[in-house]
């Protein structure tokens, strides 16, 4: 078994102990789960799937950013108060883990929350100063990066190359402009005391610290987006590097970003999807077999009629695994680590070298005639997808609309005009849409 280990940037063999600890960043939640969001979760629930087939003890944490200058600015904005951050953040966490349950993500085994684990990140602060790897500017703290020769290694980037790029903004006494925040301080009285003085903590420092409580101070698998290559993740190898004095992770695993009209997706230009958007139009395994359809590192060229060519290519799954008896006991005639079936093990082959998702499919699909001629290699293929990919094969809802190019920009425009609470024009893009035959059911934002 092997992965492309972003460190070294290259594949390597991963040996599995009985314990493998895994953690991945989770969502900062502000807003409703995205697809890209999507693409993350679902690659790392393979992988999580895929290790515990092999009989591995897997232990798994996946966190809530749920303290973020983003969540205050909508918690002002729309309730009065940047102190009531608690209650956007606990709407779409409800959102969050709604949205990936339907996506049949499995529930990582610890999912904790910034805010439960103040008093941790401000011990884990407080020996960072100690051990003079930090220092204190007004009620701030900041992470010197002068005291860890290795920044940069993650990313492929030299601190005399940042440096030359980076400013440093008015507010902030820094001792360089690329040493970056541990604890932000606030007015007397506001969200947490400190020996620096009220404040909370700084973005990065917590996923250093929520790994150290529910897995070890060193791990297995760290993963999350290629967008958090840096500078989080180059942040946490800092931290948590300097104080415990050994690797954090010995594999480090991302996924590619999605895209739309070649350009990464974001709300400003009103190509950004959530999920619960995408739900109304398209079952949820449909999307999660988009997303499995592509290697994981690779990005996603995303399009509602590359959604709709997926679902077509899922119901042939599904009309395959239709062959298949229900005995449990055929189910497991196929010992996965064993030779019995040459399709079997091409296909683990392929899931074995680096999460390669399309492969498997390949070999469904070329040697389809054949599988389902054989009673036990069928019923093994149909284990695999659905307790190792995730895939229900269930039935599909019948799609009414055909999606095109079109409506996907009109649905897009009407999503972003929700957002930003423009009612006038999302009314009159649900009057067009509704001209072409495409319903809309809106959920509260």
């Amino acid at each position: 078994m092997q992965f492309t280990n972003t460190l070294s940037g290259k594949k390597e063999e991963f040996v599995i102990d009985k314990q493998v600890k895994m953690y991945v960043c989770g969502v900062t939640p502000y807003d409703d789960a995205h697809v890209g969001h999507g693409r993350c979760y679902v690659a790392f629930d393979v992988l999580y799937r895929m290790l515990q087939a092999t009989g591995a003890k897997v232990t798994y944490c996946r966190n809530f950013t749920d303290i973020d200058d983003k969540i205050m600015y909508r918690a002002e904005k729309e309730l009065g108060s940047r102190l009531l951050y608690h209650e956007i953040a606990d709407r779409y966490i409800t959102h969050f883990n709604d949205d990936i349950k339907k996506l049949n993500c499995l529930s990582p085994d610890y999912e904790p929350r910034v805010t439960d684990n103040i008093a941790q990140i401000i011990e884990f602060i407080q020996k960072l100063i100690d051990k003079g790897d930090a220092y204190q500017s007004g009620n701030d703290v900041y992470f010197c990066i002068e005291s860890f020769p290795e920044y940069g290694k993650l990313s492929k980037q030299k601190i005399e190359d940042l440096r030359a790029g980076a400013r440093i903004d008015i507010c902030e006494q820094k001792k360089n402009p690329l040493d970056f925040a541990l604890w932000k301080g606030e007015p007397e009285g506001e969200f947490w005391k400190s020996p620096w003085g009220y404040g909370r903590p700084g973005w990065h420092i917590e996923c250093s610290v929520l790994a150290r409580i529910n897995l070890a101070e060193h791990i297995d698998i760290h993963g999350g987006g290629l967008d958090l290559v840096f500078p989080h993740h180059e942040n946490e190898i800092a931290q948590s590097e300097s104080l415990f004095g050994a690797p954090f992770a010995r594999m480090w695993m991302h996924n590619g970003m999605v895209n739309s009209n070649k350009e990464k997706m974001s709300k400003s230009l009103g190509n950004f999807f959530v999920l619960r958007d995408l739900y109304k139009h398209f079952d949820p395994m449909v999307i999660r077999y988009y997303f499995l359809m592509h290697h994981y590192r690779m990005p996603i060229e995303f399009s509602f009629e590359a959604l709709t060519n997926a679902q077509k290519s899922y119901e042939k799954l599904i009309r395959l695994s239709d062959f298949a008896k229900a005995s449990s006991d055929v189910a497991k005639s196929i010992d996965l680590k064993t030779n019995q079936s040459a399709v079997i093990d091409q296909m683990m082959d392929f899931l074995y070298d680096d999460l390669n998702t399309p492969g498997l499919f390949g070999v469904i699909f070329e040697h389809s005639a054949e599988i389902v001629r054989n009673d036990a290699e069928l019923s093994a293929v149909k284990n695999i997808l659905q307790n190792i990919l995730g895939l229900t094969l269930q039935p599909l809802p019948e799609q009414k609309v055909v999606l095109t190019p079109e409506i996907e920009l009109l649905i897009a425009e009407r999503n972003k005009a929700r957002r930003e609470k423009n009612w006038a024009r999302a009314d009159e893009l649900r009057d067009q849409l509704k001209r072409l035959d495409v319903d809309t059911h809106d959920e509260k934002i």
